[in-house]
């Protein structure tokens, strides 16, 4: 391929992950933005098992049950000649490290807002994630169709709790019962609201100038009055929209509307296109790695393990950073033995697949794999680096694993190690013992854990409590006391599935003891997958 239609092929791409606190509606909308895709024709309810769309993005069993996502959906379409590559990601905050890793994976983020409810917990930690990378960020306020809270008040809260301007790029008109529409400040037209679930509304007005006459005949008097004020003010006290700011991370564009109405995501959607970055360079362990170089490159953001379950297959979902990808050719897998080669290679649309040949900076395409691949492994054309900044994260709740059929060891066995490559929890095996301890960081990865060992591996586990307060990875630039602390601390020493060294702390005060007692033991919190 040319130099030339690679710059191409990445220009002409966006990838970017939508978040949210649960019930904001995130996966309303990741639908309605597959709708205007075209990759769907129509739009079912998502928590409802009478409309079989074919493409949800929620797709595994216990998530149909609960009407939740537990595990990121990644899905592509074409919107306007512009790729798009979406990442649907969990909003519960029990499995918020699935996201945290997406993370990593895309050049930016919508995040959703409930109108209603505001700023929610889980919004705060994943913005401060977004914020460790200066991830743009676009804000959608979501259920305009509902009476919530007064726009103003929402903005501003958004400012405070998430520490990021805000800059209006639509203008709700109305809200709840007598919601009108939005009015798009970023191109100047106005987009009537028709309450429709199932089909796209393109009932849209351009007003070069909202003072026109007309506008009083299509929203009434009172409500044109409104909306110049509105304008009047937003435009009086807003700097100018700054796309540059936008792609440092520093000003959130805000967009109204009401998902499950497929209202006001046009226009988001439209500016979307226009401002959010193509591929971004990515860091290595040596250098920055930029995608329009050469040679391919690419890392495992994320494995899931028996996404058809008629076949027992693993998939790797490798995020492309430099390069073009193509199938069938050696690629160097930089921790493993020998090069890998693969001839199975898809691309989604939420659990439909395609077999593609060849992809570019920016995609994430699927490799089948059997079991070399693991989160935050890089693939590269020859180049030994790895990529950086994958993290894993030290769990909050822990339990220790206890198998309730004998003879159904060698399923456990194998279904622990492939979730915990899959980043669902982390498994801890203690010195002393060989206890296994698996570590999450919320109560409901127990029961999607033991729910998938039991219909995907026929093991059938229950979860003891234990009484532990962190686990801590250890290193020490010194060999013999690192060993003299091992010895020590036996009881206490675990390996997690790398095979690394981790001191399982039953207290905050007594970490803090035995932090100040070995001053040279090194004591981390995360560790780099």
């Amino acid at each position: 391929m040319s130099p030339m239609s690679l710059k191409e092929e990445i220009q002409k791409r966006r990838t970017f992950a939508i978040i949210a606190h649960p019930d904001a509606g995130k996966t309303t909308l990741t639908e309605k933005l597959l709708l205007f895709g075209g990759a769907i024709q129509t739009a079912g309810a998502v928590k409802s098992n009478k409309i079989d769309t074919g493409t949800k993005s929620d797709w595994m069993a216990i998530e149909k049950q609960r009407g939740i996502s537990v595990a990121t959906s990644v899905m592509g379409f074409e919107y306007k000649d512009i790729k798009i590559n979406l990442l649907d990601t969990p909003g519960h905050q029990d499995f918020a490290e699935d996201t945290y890793r997406t993370l990593t994976a895309v050049d930016s983020v919508i995040m959703v807002i409930d109108c209603v409810k505001g700023v929610e917990i889980q919004t705060e930690k994943l913005m401060e994630v977004c914020r460790m990378r200066n991830t743009p960020v676009i804000c959608f306020i979501n259920k305009l169709d509902r009476e919530g809270r007064d726009p103003y008040e929402l903005i501003e809260e958004v400012e405070q709790k998430l520490n990021i301007q805000c800059r209006p790029l639509s203008w709700p008109i109305g809200m709840g019962k007598t919601f009108k529409g939005v009015y798009n400040l970023f191109d100047h037209k106005l987009n009537l609201f028709t309450p429709s679930q199932r089909k796209l509304s393109d009932v849209r007005q351009s007003f070069e100038d909202v003072n026109d006459p007309e506008l009083e005949g299509l929203i009434g008097k009172s409500y044109a009055d409104q909306l110049r004020e509105d304008v009047e003010l937003i435009e009086g006290v807003y700097p100018d929209f700054d796309p540059t700011e936008y792609l440092e991370g520093k000003v959130a564009p805000v967009f109204f509307g009401s998902a499950v109405n497929n209202f006001g995501i046009n226009e988001m959607l439209d500016t979307f296109i226009k401002i959010a970055p193509a591929p971004k360079s990515r860091r290595t362990e040596d250098r920055e790695v930029k995608p329009d170089e050469k040679k391919f490159s690419g890392f495992v953001f994320k494995i899931h393990a028996n996404m058809d379950p008629n076949h027992r297959n693993r998939i790797a979902f490798l995020r492309i950073c430099s390069g073009t990808f193509e199938r069938n050719k050696p690629y160097n897998h930089v921790r493993g033995p020998k090069p890998l080669r693969f001839s199975n290679v898809t691309q989604f649309m939420a659990q439909d697949k395609e077999m593609i040949d060849e992809a570019f900076p920016g995609d994430i395409v699927g490799l089948y794999d059997t079991g070399n691949l693991k989160i935050g492994d890089t693939l590269t054309d020859g180049e030994d680096m790895q990529f950086v900044g994958i993290p894993s994260f030290s769990p909050e709740i822990f339990r220790e694993v206890v198998n309730k059929d004998a003879m159904k060891t060698k399923q456990l066995e194998k279904g622990l190690k492939q979730l915990m490559e899959e980043g669902v929890a982390q498994l801890f095996t203690f010195d002393m013992g060989s206890r296994k301890v698996v570590g999450t960081v919320g109560q409901l990865q127990f029961e999607v854990i033991q729910f998938r060992l039991k219909n995907e591996y026929n093991a059938t586990v229950e979860f003891h409590p234990m009484n532990l307060y962190k686990a801590c990875w250890i290193t020490s630039k010194d060999k013999k006391q690192l060993e003299e602390f091992v010895r020590s601390k036996n009881r206490h020493i675990a390996h997690d599935k790398d095979g690394k060294l981790v001191f399982m702390a039953e207290s905050k005060a007594w970490l803090q003891m035995v932090m100040d007692n070995y001053p040279e033991i090194e004591f981390h919190f995360t560790s780099d997958i």
